[in-house]
């Protein structure tokens, strides 16, 4: 794990079976399909090697959210299902930072380094991990850990799932984060 120091937190947004809800992908599909095999690559190294882990939950207060505590999908995905002892924080917006206590679960165990992934990469991944910039943590967001869904423009244009996640990145990269991917964090 090269590109992150021993005590970088992995920080997995949002992976609950709510993301396969069909409605997400009403528009057109998903990208990175092997998004949560990273993930689970990233969690086995960041579990071997004991590291912190951060697995942020989506607790939507909307009444019809695939994301709504409660129904099916409030659960994790069996790829990034937290181990007892790993540290759980839910969330109603899209910031895993904005009314929980992440911010000072970092600072107290001095984590100044995050690796992120997760969904919604233009959603909730992304207002993270500009928070956590502006915030000052030293971020490297995982690219193909990561993954979102075909969207319509302003225009009406349908931009794919590819498109949407590749500007979302570009976005972030640099000012907010340093974009890498999964080998690279890995080490392979």
């Amino acid at each position: 794990m090269e590109s992150s120091p021993p005590n970088a937190a992995l920080l997995i947004v949002d992976l609950q079976k709510a993301i396969d809800d069909p409605r997400w992908s009403r528009i057109g599909p998903r990208n990175n399909p092997q998004a949560e095999a990273n993930v689970a690559a990233l969690l086995a190294a960041w579990r071997r090697d004991g590291r912190p882990i951060v697995h942020i939950r989506h607790d939507s207060v909307e009444p019809d959210s695939s994301y709504r505590p409660g129904g099916p999908g409030h659960a994790f995905k069996e790829e990034a299902m937290p181990l007892p002892g790993e540290t759980v924080i839910g969330k109603r917006v899209n910031s895993a930072f904005i009314g929980t206590e992440l911010d000072e679960w970092l600072r107290g165990r001095g984590i100044a380094t995050l690796v992120v992934a997760g969904v919604i990469t233009n959603n909730s991944v992304e207002a993270t991990v500009r928070m956590a910039g502006n915030l000052g943590y030293d971020v490297r967001l995982v690219a193909d850990a990561c993954f979102t869904f075909a969207r319509l423009d302003r225009s009406g244009r349908l931009r794919t799932a590819d498109e949407v996640h590749d500007l979302s990145l570009a976005n972030m990269d640099g000012e907010y984060a340093t974009v890498v991917d999964t080998a690279d964090v890995l080490g392979c």
